[in-house]
């Protein structure tokens, strides 16, 4: 055992001083081999930023994983009443310990603007629906826990609605008059950004202050149906649709349809990031073969150089087997080096605040760290790498005859 590693090891100084000796061919190996690994690492690391894009952008969609949705209806088209749904929510949470949940009622505010009165769309929610669909602002802040209780209550408007009120500066606490049931003057406390298809302008505000602008009736009258999510670990998902469905329809009594599924992302059983995974792995398997068969040619190139010096050493006694293994971890150890200094630029670029906002476009509020699985991989490659282009070299050493090389 202590003679199998004295002999490693020695391979490995032998191997050192021999790349030492060979300045120049370690300098046009090395070059090949860590632009190979800092590319392939950073198409990965890059791949892990797009993946939080598109992750973050399902989520603002469809809710984090899991976000169950919970819809409640009577079978006559009646709605259920208010303060049974509202007691019953409550009990809910409290009995299952769920922080995150949110009403969700789609309504609509005829808002006076300075060119006259328009019908805004309304999206009534509780303070947790940001945190669950990050929800992004442009300017100013998310609900907080203390804004139910304000005098005047606040809204949040889209970039439409806030550049036709002309852009005004929020530290003024700018209003908006809402002329619905009840007239109402709100304060602007956010601005959340478009897409391009969206010309009207939109507001959020808190569902309770939505219940305080109209009656239960009328907004029964106007189809102002709630809907209802939480935000609960993936892993009771399953039992807690299957309880609350029970709970809910216990409670409420036959005649009435309740129905809670999951509507997130991963509910399907497709992976939602299959396309990006399969085109960042084939973009990294091509630059690793690139950069293999480079350093192939490098290898086989320098060796012709050294086959005097191979039969020189075969002459002192030096095996065919020791030769084998010195050549190749000749290979090795300079690749190995090389996918060091490719590990580090690829970090340097992809930590790069500008590249990361080119590939995020803006999209991505929590920025993953540099993957640690794509820095082991480059060291792998290069490893793997190193060693496949060692071999062929290794081979043709070890047929050199002696008194061939001796006379090259």
């Amino acid at each position: 055992m202590n003679r199998l590693l004295s002999n490693v090891v020695g391979s490995f100084v032998e191997a050192w001083q021999e790349l030492r000796i060979h300045k120049t061919r370690v300098m046009l190996s090395l070059i090949g081999v860590a632009v190979a690994v800092c590319a392939i690492t950073t198409v990965v690391g890059l791949g892990a930023v797009a993946e939080q894009a598109l992750l973050e952008q399902n989520e603002r969609q469809g809710g984090r994983a899991a976000t169950l949705s919970v819809y409640v209806s009577k079978n006559d088209g009646t709605p259920v009443e208010t303060e049974l749904m509202q007691e019953l929510w409550t009990t809910t949470l409290d009995r299952y310990g769920i922080d995150y949940a949110s009403r969700i009622m789609n309504s609509s505010q005829t808002v006076q603007f300075a060119d006259g009165a328009v019908p805004v769309s309304v999206m009534a929610v509780d303070q947790a629906y940001g945190t669950m669909h990050r929800v992004k602002l442009t300017e100013g802040i998310w609900f907080s826990a203390d804004d139910a209780e304000r005098l005047a209550p606040n809204v949040l408007v889209n970039q439409v609605y806030y550049d036709r009120l002309g852009q005004p500066d929020l530290a003024t606490h700018p209003t908006t008059t809402l002329l619905g049931d009840k007239r109402t003057t709100a304060v602007i406390t956010g601005v959340y950004p478009v897409s391009v298809y969206e010309t009207e302008p939109a507001m959020y505000m808190l569902a309770d202050t939505l219940t305080a602008l109209s009656s239960p009736e009328q907004q029964a009258a106007n189809g102002v149906v709630p809907n209802y999510e939480m935000w609960v670990p993936t892993a009771v998902s399953e039992d807690l649709t299957t309880a609350i469905q029970r709970d809910f329809t216990a409670a409420i009594g036959s005649g009435t349809d309740v129905s809670v599924n999951r509507q997130d992302y991963a509910a399907y059983n497709e992976d939602p990031f299959g396309s990006i995974k399969l085109l960042v792995g084939g973009v990294a398997v091509l630059v690793l073969l690139l950069g293999a068969l480079g350093l192939v040619n490098i290898a086989l190139v320098t060796l012709k150089q050294r086959i005097r010096e191979i039969g020189v050493r075969r002459s002192f006694g030096a095996t065919a087997g020791r030769v084998f293994f010195s050549v190749m971890m000749e290979s090795i150890v300079a690749t190995l080096v090389a996918g060091v200094v490719g590990v580090i630029g690829a970090v340097l670029i992809v930590t790069n605040p500008l590249l990361q906002g080119f590939i995020s476009q803006g999209t991505v509020a929590d920025f993953p760290p540099f993957p640690v699985d794509a820095a082991i991989l480059g060291l792998v490659c290069a490893t793997v790498v190193g060693a496949l282009a060692g071999l062929l070299p290794a081979l043709v050493a070890v047929r050199v005859k002696v008194i061939d090389a001796i006379r090259y």
